[in-house]
């Protein structure tokens, strides 16, 4: 009895670490998403994106057995995620004043709903393999990351209004993450398997790294030349 309680702690323990770090994602992206909102907005944004990230993550916990057996699912995950935290970086040198607001706010809603999409698979994979099953477990860390997306969102964001290179970091923090779901794609493990020299990750890395931060850094520089 008492080796069953532990187990089934060590898997909560687990699974609280995995939300950590994966909700903690997702509170980035929402925050990038959002940044160039009006206040109101912001805050009706990072409702709407937090409850949006939980229902996907929820619809596709539960779907997991199914979402495993697509082939190519993390790469093609992976890539989008990629072109996602390029795009982050590039849209914030438009005038949010071109357009009308509800505008802005549909389009950051769609951003973030894809992205929370393309991340729920990594999400799917940690939690499903942590909780061995257990449906009690996999509904726990579900309720746990609601308040870290909310309040994550929140404070990313306002440190966004005070530091603008932060944004750097949140594409970093994007880029990984999709370098990794690319990596951890089964058709791939010819050159990312556990038998091949890490080189390829490193080649991988570095290359995402130049492709998405270099070409926004090069873009947002080029737009602001242009005002």
């Amino acid at each position: 009895m008492f080796t069953e309680y532990k187990d089934l702690i060590d898997n909560l323990l687990a699974i609280i670490v995995i939300d950590l770090v994966l909700a903690g994602d997702n509170a980035i992206l929402i925050a990038l998403a959002t940044q160039n909102l009006s206040k109101p907005l912001q805050r009706k944004a990072i409702l709407w994106g937090s409850i949006g990230a939980i229902v996907i993550r929820t619809i596709m916990t539960f779907s997991a057995i199914y979402l495993l057996q697509i082939p190519g699912l993390l790469g093609v995950g992976g890539v989008a995620l990629l072109i996602i935290a390029y795009k982050l970086l590039t849209d914030q040198n438009e005038d949010k004043n071109h357009s009308p607001s509800s505008t802005h706010f549909w389009a950051a809603m769609k951003t973030i709903v894809i992205a929370d999409t393309v991340m729920g698979i990594d999400n799917v994979l940690a939690v499903a393999g942590a909780s061995n099953g257990n449906l009690g477990l996999v509904i726990a860390g579900l309720l746990i990351s609601i308040p870290i997306v909310v309040f994550g969102s929140q404070m990313v964001l306002s440190l966004l209004t005070r530091f603008s290179w932060i944004i750097y970091v949140g594409a970093t923090v994007l880029v990984l993450t999709g370098c990794q779901m690319i990596i951890q794609e089964p058709l791939l493990d010819y050159w990312f398997g556990q038998h091949t020299p890490q080189l390829y990750e490193i080649i991988l890395i570095a290359v995402c790294m130049f492709l998405v931060l270099g070409l926004g850094w090069i873009s947002r520089r080029k737009s602001h030349e242009l005002i």
